[in-house]
């Protein structure tokens, strides 16, 4: 199986830091170059601890189930000679409380908008079959406990 990597780097500075107001922004880097400013969600850490215009874990989370489902889904899409123009998803997740009170991403829902070209566009019916089987498929939807839930918007 493939391994993957992520190094996340943090530093001090000259900030104060037993009284618990320092800086939560934070990088994400990855093996292929990419670097993502982090930083913990403002409605867990207040401003100015937390850095609004960075990407927090989960955001993070919420587009790694996005992502993967809709890599899936383009996948099956090509097997089966459908042209897919375009895909947005306008994902959205819930934080809740499991059965010991944790806080967790209870529920995340997918909201895809596929365009289709060419002379084979699906049903409503393929479209859901499609968007299921990406589900089943998804490495990250099959490693978490959080409800994934897809509604497929009609494009236009």
């Amino acid at each position: 199986m493939s391994q993957h990597y992520a190094r996340i780097s943090w530093s001090r500075g000259d900030q104060a830091f037993l009284d618990n107001q320092y800086s939560r922004g934070h990088q994400w880097s990855f093996d292929g170059g990419a670097i993502v400013e982090a930083s913990s969600s403002p409605h867990i850490v207040p401003l100015p601890y937390s850095v609004e215009a960075n990407v927090d874990p989960e955001e993070a989370f919420v587009a790694s189930l996005s992502s993967c489902h809709m890599l899936f889904f383009l996948s099956i899409a090509a097997k089966k000679r459908l042209l897919v123009d375009s895909y947005q998803d306008q994902a959205v997740g819930i934080m809740g409380k499991d059965e010991q009170g944790k806080a967790f991403v209870e529920t995340v829902t997918l909201k895809p908008k596929v365009v289709f070209s060419g002379e084979k566009i699906p049903s409503r019916a393929v479209l859901e079959k499609m968007h299921h089987q990406a589900h089943e498929l998804c490495f990250i939807a099959n490693s978490v406990k959080t409800k994934v839930i897809t509604e497929i918007v009609e494009s236009d």
